[in-house]
């Protein structure tokens, strides 16, 4: 019987964790529509997030950056990496880089999770101080 509470405590406790985590799926939001614009996986490597296009949902979306420069110029959107070294800064905050495809730019990140686990808050932040926040769902 004690091996078992202990079991459930333990699993209890992980599924809380990694309720709170960035890790997994996240649903994007067009600013301007409010329709769902793509899926991004965010994984963990070495101890920072790192978070990729998975799909792009606009149909009628080209399937490479023509807007992109550099090692991303006329890359495919699928599997590029737009959340860069975003490390902990807290329970439930990262920081690190974002990029974005649309204007060619990358971005001070900081991401967080408040209350609910299934709700990811992204900000870009320009050097001048401005920022963006965007609301991203999580995909279940």
């Amino acid at each position: 019987m004690r091996l078992l509470t202990t079991f459930l405590f333990v699993l209890i406790a992980t599924i809380t964790l990694s309720a709170q985590s960035a890790i997994g799926t996240w649903i994007t939001v067009d600013d301007n529509s409010g329709k769902d614009r793509s899926h991004i996986e965010i994984t963990e490597v070495d101890g920072k997030l790192s978070g990729v296009i998975a799909k792009t949902l606009d149909p009628e979306a080209t399937p490479t950056c023509e807007t992109c420069s550099g090692k991303r110029a006329n890359a495919p959107y699928i599997g590029m990496e737009i959340i860069i070294d975003a490390e902990p800064d807290g329970e439930k905050e990262w920081e690190g880089k974002i990029y974005d495809p649309e204007g060619d730019t990358e971005y001070k990140l900081i991401m967080w999770i408040e209350e609910n686990p299934n709700v990811l808050y992204v900000r870009g932040k320009h050097w001048t101080g401005l920022y963006r926040t965007q609301t991203w769902k999580r995909k279940v």
